[in-house]
């Protein structure tokens, strides 16, 4: 099903012509519609990310990041009517790799973490040209908190359980190293105008 705004949006710009740029009332609207997107996608996976802590230790855990993980973004990505995905230059899932723009918006998010901005408040959007046509980009940050780094703290404290099950399932890990409070990646959003 298609968030209301999105099908207003898709008249709207039918109103409008498709060369013609979002107003910036449009813009606003697709904001929100991408905040709430990535709430979702975050929210969804951390709570079953929790729950298998809980239930299955953090080894059993990395399972709902290479199973979940992706089916909860095709979900959201459908239920608001945008791509959604998790992305990071160092990124476990091979699929993770950053866009050329998502890398960009990373980095310039790491800037602003670094200029004091909080990481929670961390999130940047623009209106891009691509050889499709244009889209509607977003990027919010993913901060790490102090329960990420069982899996993605320094190498030499992850627990050697979760150590072997990550050699098997994500045999090119490059997602580890991290504090509490850098960015681990972003949640992306786009969508065609």
């Amino acid at each position: 099903m298609q968030s209301p705004f999105f099908l207003a949006a898709a008249a709207a710009l039918l109103v409008t012509g498709c060369a013609s740029s979002p107003t910036a009332e449009q813009q606003a609207a697709m904001v929100d519609d991408a905040r709430k997107a990535s709430g979702t996608l975050v929210q969804k996976l951390g709570g079953e990310l929790k729950a298998a802590l809980s239930e299955q230790g953090p080894d059993g855990a990395i399972g709902v990041c290479k199973t979940r993980a992706p089916q909860i973004a095709a979900d959201v990505s459908k239920q608001f009517g945008v791509t959604a995905k998790r992305v990071s230059p160092k990124n476990r899932n091979p699929a993770g790799v950053p866009d050329a723009w998502e890398a960009e918006a990373q980095a310039g998010l790491e800037k602003r973490l670094a200029a004091g901005e909080k990481p929670e408040t961390l999130e940047t959007w623009q209106i891009v040209s691509t050889t499709d046509g244009k889209q509607f980009r977003y990027a919010k940050a993913l901060p790490v908190q102090p329960l990420c780094l069982t899996c993605h703290g320094a190498p030499e404290a992850i627990p050697e359980g979760v150590k072997a099950r990550l050699a098997v399932d994500y045999p090119l890990d490059k997602a580890v190293g991290y504090a509490p409070g850098s960015l681990r990646g972003i949640v992306s959003i786009s969508r065609p105008l």
